[in-house]
């Protein structure tokens, strides 16, 4: 035996208290008597068997975990693209986390990177926006002005200005060359939870718990256009790429395009079971793999107005916009969908749930290529750079954290 004198005195008497605590009482004397025991086991021996035994299946399947995850990344090095020759379209999230941002003292709401600058900005239920550099992972700054929780930012094209809106029914438009806020609208009656820039930069539009989608003029700060039809508060609004549809989201379990020109919806969208929360315009890059996923031949193939949506109901679904039937349903998350968005190398579609994870789907094949556990509490947000591989991720966690892809 490999014990020494005290490991064998603990080990004996851990095993006498576990023979006593179990009622068997004959076998104990037994025991006793040939380990030599003739005291009262001490209090310290107590359930110790049981709590070493625990601990080790705890450790056993700790070790099991940390096997697979590293087989798992010895599979990836050895079929993933190589750093040198990897293209846009391969670059994928991977852990670990590059840097962990950490300052909020409430739960991170958005993510967004510069479309310029190596910087990124957090916003959160504190009712401030953090600027970070994204390549050291350093603090900035940070703008303050609303009074509630800030919901979503949305940047101009140049990066020049920059819009949020908050619970405290304001949007505000902030000159990102001196971080000032320019302008503060007034017009939505309740929390309004989305804005976006249009293409144009002129114009931005945003969605609220009033259940109502507004068109502003950057310029003059005034409301030109109010689009009406949600029945119950609308959760995320975009616009499509040519900036002629607006597509929109609610509670009321619909997703809505709308023709910006006219006003009028175009399409109401209503194949999910629960809170839509979010969606995305397909980028054309991301049309073709549409296409092939749904049968078009290269003859056939058409660059409609491509979109996804994610849903309080765990699912995905990718809707041709000029029809609007669901082309295909993406299941796997076991939490809320809280945001998605299409890979810049239009093969992937990216999304980040409640179950803590950030997850790749493969388009064409209609299947989830990588599971990524993000954060230890909901995942809320992310953001892919356009141009370099690098993701950012934001939680309930009050941290936001920067991922390399490869």
């Amino acid at each position: 035996m490999v014990l020494s004198a005290k490991q064998k005195e603990e080990l004996n008497n851990s095993v006498a208290d576990y023979l006593m605590q179990a009622g068997y009482i004959q076998t104990l004397d037994r025991f006793r008597e040939e380990a030599n025991i003739d005291n009262e086991i001490e209090k310290k021996y107590v359930n110790l068997l049981e709590k070493k035994w625990t601990s080790v299946v705890r450790l056993q399947r700790k070790v099991m975990e940390l096997e697979a995850r590293l087989s798992e990344m010895e599979k990836e090095v050895e079929t993933g693209p190589s750093k040198k020759n990897r293209s846009v379209e391969d670059w994928i999230p991977r852990a670990p986390e590059k840097y962990t941002l950490s300052g909020h003292r409430s739960p991170v709401t958005k993510v967004l990177f510069h479309p310029v600058y190596s910087l990124m900005l957090t916003s959160s239920d504190d009712a401030t926006i953090k600027v970070w550099d994204y390549e050291t992972g350093d603090y900035e700054r940070t703008l303050k002005g609303h009074t509630d929780a800030v919901q979503d930012l949305s940047f101009d094209h140049p990066g020049k200005y920059l819009a949020s809106c908050s619970a405290d029914m304001t949007i505000k438009i902030w000159d990102f060359q001196t971080y000032e806020c320019i302008k503060t609208l007034h017009g939505h009656d309740h929390n309004i939870s989305s804005v976006s820039f249009m293409p144009s930069g002129d114009y931005i539009v945003s969605g609220s718990r009033d259940k109502t989608i507004k068109m502003w003029e950057v310029a003059t700060g005034y409301c030109v256009k109010t689009f009406t039809g949600h029945r119950e508060w609308v959760r995320c609004v975009k616009v499509s790429h040519d900036g002629t549809l607006i597509a929109s989201c609610s509670n009321d379990q619909t997703v809505r395009i709308w023709i910006i020109a006219t006003g009028e919806c175009k399409l109401e969208l209503s194949d999910h079971d629960h809170v839509v929360e979010t969606v995305a315009w397909a980028p054309q890059k991301s049309a073709q793999y549409i296409n092939e996923t749904t049968g078009n031949d290269k003859s056939n193939f058409h660059s409609g107005s491509f979109l996804a949506s994610g849903s309080r109901d765990k699912k995905i679904k990718v809707w041709d916009g000029n029809s609007g039937v669901c082309l295909f349903t993406l299941e796997g998350h076991d939490n809320w969908v809280r945001e998605i968005m299409f890979h810049p190398g239009g093969k992937f579609l990216m999304s980040c749930s409640d179950d803590k994870t950030l997850r790749t789907w493969d388009i064409k094949n209609q299947r989830c290529v990588k599971t990524l556990v993000a954060h230890d509490h909901f995942c809320t947000t992310f953001d892919f750079h356009n141009s370099a591989p690098i993701a950012v991720t934001g939680s309930v966690d009050l941290t936001a954290k920067i991922w390399d892809c490869r």
